[in-house]
């Protein structure tokens, strides 16, 4: 008997009727949980994910209403789907959790046919950002003002649970590992880690190892692909712009910025001309950029909506250029409503101290850039910013590569150039 009062044979027709029900209603949401691999355990309170299994507790899921027990099914296949589990790192657990909740509740909450709990998370004005933007902005609040978390649902490792309790057919391929135990450790303790050990390492990546984790990251990817193409087959048509940007974060991750950035300063590989030996000794195994052509025009936003955090953050990307690419002629600038510079970036010498202040437009860099140019070399743009300002009504000649904050403006209002946000 999976407990007093279910059965495992009741439990599983529970999880199926949640699964035919998602299929009539949110196709991809149920094609998507075909890929789940589902138990049942009375170590956790109602219900929580490691990434690998969702988890349900065999009496406490049982008793919630169908709408409801939907709903908080497709609460932790998402949690698992988006790899929030393996996404945390070394961030606060909780506010972490917290953050993963507004995203999922979001997309939850957009089902008609679901009903979230009474106490879940919700943050509309939020639910369209990434979990590391939204857990960046919880970071700027004091902790009294943050929403309060009613279940620590993301599990650092696999509880144990007892042969005969165990409810784990898969409904789609099993991969990786067997998830039953990690040592003793009991889902209670897992969100105790979460909820008290901010420096834990995430489940799968400890528990695991890395090729674990690989392993775990294709599995999701690859069900995230197949789910669309079975939802797409249905005429069901595309996904909601809002998951759409989440899923797409999965299934193809956005590269580091300053990779994004190499490759304007770089040649075609039919032009490659190998390593500059010069910078070897330093380990740095850069391309040889001919004639040293290339510059840089790199503007930090100054503005009074850039608070302290921002501005140290910009400080140090804009370092990050410097050092890793230390063969760039790199012109630094500041802008509010006034732009503040050139200062040419020279190694050894401090960074000068930063100006502004006051209102945002992005035009007066621009009209600076195109009288410093001398046409005669490669160069590029990169504009440091939340995003809110006035733009120029022509774009420039220069490209342009705009690094925006968590919670800076969405990619689609930028007129031009390429927008990568800062993790």
């Amino acid at each position: 008997m999976a407990s007093a009062s279910r059965s495992a044979r009741e439990l599983e027709a529970l999880i199926s009727a949640t699964r035919l029900r998602l299929r009539m209603h949110a196709p991809f949401f149920a094609a998507l949980a075909m890929f789940a691999e589902v138990r049942f355990s009375q170590k956790v309170q109602l219900a929580a994910t490691d990434g690998r299994s969702l988890w349900f507790h065999p009496i406490t899921y049982a008793e919630l209403p169908a709408e409801e027990r939907d709903a908080v099914f497709l609460h932790e296949l998402l949690h698992a789907a988006l790899l929030h589990p393996l996404r945390r790192g070394m961030r606060e657990a909780e506010a972490f959790n917290i953050s993963a909740d507004i995203v999922v509740n979001g997309m939850v909450a957009a089902e008609p046919s679901l009903l979230l709990p009474a106490d879940a998370i919700r943050e509309p004005k939020l639910e369209h950002l990434s979990v590391e933007e939204i857990y960046e902005l919880l970071q700027k609040r004091k902790r009294s003002q943050r929403p309060k978390l009613p279940l620590a649902d993301l599990l650092s490792f696999a509880p144990e649970v007892p042969a005969e309790t165990e409810h784990s057919k898969p409904a789609g391929k099993r991969y990786g590992r067997s998830s039953k135990t990690q040592g003793n450790a009991t889902a209670s303790d897992a969100a105790e880690v979460c909820a008290e050990e901010p420096d834990a390492p995430a489940s799968v990546t400890s528990a695991a190892g890395l090729a674990d984790r690989q392993e775990l990251e294709a599995h999701w990817k690859q069900a995230i692909m197949q789910a669309r193409v079975l939802s797409r087959s249905q005429g069901k048509g595309e996904l909601p712009a809002g998951i759409q940007r989440q899923l797409d974060e999965i299934a193809d991750p956005q590269l580091d910025w300053r990779s994004q950035l190499w490759r304007y300063l770089v040649h075609t590989p039919n032009d490659y001309s190998g390593f500059d030996r010069r910078f070897i000794h330093q380990g740095l195994y850069l391309d040889q950029l001919e004639g040293e052509s290339v510059e840089v025009f790199c503007c930090i936003d100054t503005s009074g909506s850039v608070g302290e955090e921002e501005l140290s953050l910009f400080l140090g990307e804009v370092k990050g250029i410097f050092s890793s690419y230390p063969m760039l002629r790199c012109w630094l600038f500041y802008a509010d409503a006034r732009c503040y510079g050139p200062y040419e970036l020279l190694e050894g010498n401090n960074f000068p101290t930063p100006k502004g202040g006051g209102g945002t437009d992005f035009q007066p860099f621009f009209r600076k850039v195109t009288k410093l140019w001398s046409r005669e070399k490669q160069a590029v743009c990169v504009y440091l910013t939340d995003g809110y300002g006035d733009f120029p009504k022509q774009e420039p000649e220069l490209p342009t590569l705009w690094v925006v904050v968590p919670g800076g403006l969405d990619g689609k209002e930028f007129p031009w150039g390429e927008v990568m946000r800062l993790r």
